[in-house]
């Protein structure tokens, strides 16, 4: 006699391994980090520039997020390429710092890059797992932009904030920023030689 089996249906999980569960835990942990300070923010940078330490914290901030990078890509000894790419994105950044005039915008920079990072990196990890991803980089600037358009629509119904259209475009820019960043650094690791 024949047994019968019943065939199983494939499992089909939503994440496909443990570093994009840990990327997109670490995006919305960022997103709730930015979001919660909605109501804070604006009397936390009063109090700061009362104080002197608004651009004293954010340079520090900086420092750290570029002691950051510079640890992590010294773990695996850069090339010369990545090297000059490093130094470029910095000069970038700096410029970009530099120029904004209110301090508070360029915190915009940071927080949706970080989000525009990890965003792009789940989605290469799951392109890497075999899922269909297309443009991986396109859509972490689409998904950055649109956090960044909820930010400002959340601040257009708050009391104490403001929705302003600039406030965007500099979150599609931070996003592209670090987007570009993150595809110019791996550009110039894949031009590295074999040894």
């Amino acid at each position: 006699m024949r047994r019968v089996t019943r065939r199983e249906a494939p499992s089909v999980s939503l994440l496909t391994s443990a570093r994009e569960r840990r990327l997109w835990v670490w995006t919305l942990a960022a997103v709730v980090a930015i979001y919660s300070t909605l109501g804070l923010a604006r009397t936390l940078a009063g109090v700061l520039r009362d104080r002197n330490m608004l651009d004293s914290l954010f340079v520090l901030g900086f420092l750290l997020v570029l002691a950051t990078i510079a640890w992590q890509g010294l773990k695996k000894r850069p090339g010369g390429a990545e090297i000059g790419v490093a130094l470029g994105v910095a000069a970038v950044y700096l410029m970009a710092f530099v120029r904004m005039g209110i301090p508070e915008e360029r915190t915009h920079l940071v927080e949706y890059g970080v989000v525009g990072v990890f965003i792009y990196e789940a989605l290469t990890e799951r392109l890497s797992q075999g899922r269909r991803v297309p443009q991986p980089a396109l859509l972490a600037v689409v998904g950055t932009a649109f956090l960044g358009v909820l930010d400002e629509g959340i601040q257009a119904v708050l009391p104490s904030r403001v929705f302003d259209p600039v406030d965007i475009l500099v979150n599609v820019l931070a996003g592209m920023m670090a987007v570009g960043a993150s595809l110019a650094l791996g550009w110039a690791r894949r031009r590295r030689p074999v040894p």
